[in-house]
């Protein structure tokens, strides 16, 4: 089924579902905005208005595009939220995600009212009217940042600080198979906003810049043992979740790993994953990341230090 039917049936479909909390922004560019609330006989609610956007190789290709709108969700209570819809999406690439992407916004919520943490009602609430107000004044997305999600898109450059310093970035050995050259890049980061510095200081190199793919992954553990992570394809379906799934089986902490692909023009099928993975696992080996004793992978720079 092309992309275009399978999109018009997952919109029949949530309509449907949601009823007036489903708010149609923009018919032609897929834009739509979800009212989210916690099950609870209390007022004032946990409420979230979940913006979406449906790019055209959406469901097959693309994860949707979203913001949330909440002004008491802030801090790492927002990137918490957001790493668990990226674990969502990784979980279930190429299929409808923006109906997991709500109930999981709906058990965010519910969490926080079973817990019986209090919303103020003057300041923290967020109300449907409020929420409709600011899709009216403030645009979707800008055109000229990535979107708050794993999802951001590798060939637009992100919004950063211009105070914010890029991490040392390592460049792996090359594998070439069939006219196709895979290479990884790693860099140590401890912050989500580093991600996107790497990513731009990366695609300033116009060889990178101009791979067929630049695969992502990367995985941060904070000192209260919260943990960030989140994967891109880059259009090569599934290799981003792949590579996330080896930096968690690994224990890896905070890592990011980019594999770019520059394709040859002949299919490789099945193998293109295997020299993705060894790409990513090469990189980490050759720069410490291996067994410590108590189990936990650790670098160089770490034992040193102990």
């Amino acid at each position: 089924m092309a992309t275009t039917e399978l999109k018009s049936d997952e919109i029949q479909a949530l309509s449907s579902i949601y009823g007036n909390d489903w708010h149609i922004l923009d018919a032609n560019s897929k834009k739509f905005s979800i009212h989210v609330a916690a099950n609870s006989i209390s007022s004032p609610r946990w409420e979230i208005n979940l913006q979406v956007r449906m790019p055209h190789d959406y469901p097959l290709q693309s994860p949707p595009e979203y913001q949330i709108d909440a002004v008491w969700l802030r801090g790492e209570e927002r990137l918490r939220l957001e790493d668990q819809l990226s674990q969502v999406y990784c979980d279930n690439i190429g299929e409808d995600i923006v109906y997991l992407w709500v109930e999981a916004v709906r058990e965010f919520l519910q969490q926080k009212s079973d817990a019986g943490t209090r919303v103020n009602d003057d300041v923290l609430k967020v109300t449907e009217q409020n929420a409709v107000d600011c899709i009216e004044s403030t645009p979707l997305f800008d055109e000229d940042q990535s979107f708050s999600s794993h999802s951001d898109h590798l060939r637009i450059p992100a919004k950063v600080s211009p105070l914010e310093t890029c991490p040392e970035i390592i460049h792996g050995a090359i594998i070439t198979d069939r006219k196709s050259t895979f290479q990884p890049h790693m860099a140590l980061v401890t912050d989500k906003s580093q991600v996107k510095v790497v990513l731009n200081k990366l695609l300033e190199n116009k060889k990178i810049a101009n791979a067929t793919h630049n695969m992502l992954a990367y995985r941060i553990v904070t000192g209260t043992g919260v943990v960030y992570h989140g994967c891109d394809d880059d259009g090569e379906t599934h290799a981003g979740s792949r590579m996330l799934h080896l930096l968690e089986i690994m224990n890896v902490e905070n890592v990011m790993v980019v594999v770019s692909r520059w394709y040859g023009g002949i299919q490789l099928g099945p193998d293109r994953f295997k020299h993705i993975n060894n790409c990513c696992r090469q990189i980490l080996e050759s720069n410490g990341f291996s067994d410590d004793k108590d189990g936990k992978k650790v670098s160089k720079k770490d034992k040193k230090s102990r």
